[in-house]
């Protein structure tokens, strides 16, 4: 594109496979974190040190430094659509539901259904038996609430 004699062009996103990648150290940087308690600048730290390779950085670092300080706000979306207690979930289903809470929230450049299949295959490597199930249900229903259009203009 141009704009009269400029050269416009639009900010490079890392590929997908880039960002699959930074959730997958997402998700292990929030279980680090709910276990341990641990400072997040010290557990940031040890994943780039010790993750070499190819990561979409910026989308870790906006992810990690905003759930673990509005963990008990994205709780609160998420207890209406539960089974059970925030504090009664494992703590790998915990991780993966505030993830994709905050993503539905706050990245709605994000399509839903990428939220959705991202985190259920995050927790058929490491979650429960079965548990990919209960995550798909709650972020399905908590999606209906927060995408509403999305949906809607989706099924047509």
């Amino acid at each position: 594109m141009t704009a009269g004699n400029e050269q416009v062009t639009s900010p490079r996103r890392p590929p997908l496979a880039q960002r699959r990648k930074a959730r997958r150290l997402l998700l292990q940087a929030l279980y680090q974190w709910q276990i341990s308690g641990g400072e997040l600048y010290d557990i940031e730290a040890q994943f780039r040190a010790e993750s070499p390779g190819k990561y979409d950085w910026d989308f870790f670092h906006e992810m990690f430094c905003a759930i673990p300080p509005r963990a008990a706000q994205l709780d609160e979306l998420l207890a209406p659509h539960l089974d059970r207690q925030v504090k009664n979930l494992d703590p790998i289903e915990k991780a993966l539901l505030r993830m994709g809470t905050y993503e539905l929230a706050e990245r709605l450049e994000v399509p839903y259904r990428v939220v959705i299949n991202e985190a259920v295959e995050l927790a058929k490597v490491f979650g429960a038996t079965e548990s990919h199930k209960y995550i798909n249900g709650v972020l399905d229903k908590l999606a209906r609430q927060l995408r509403a259009i999305e949906i809607n203009a989706a099924r047509g």
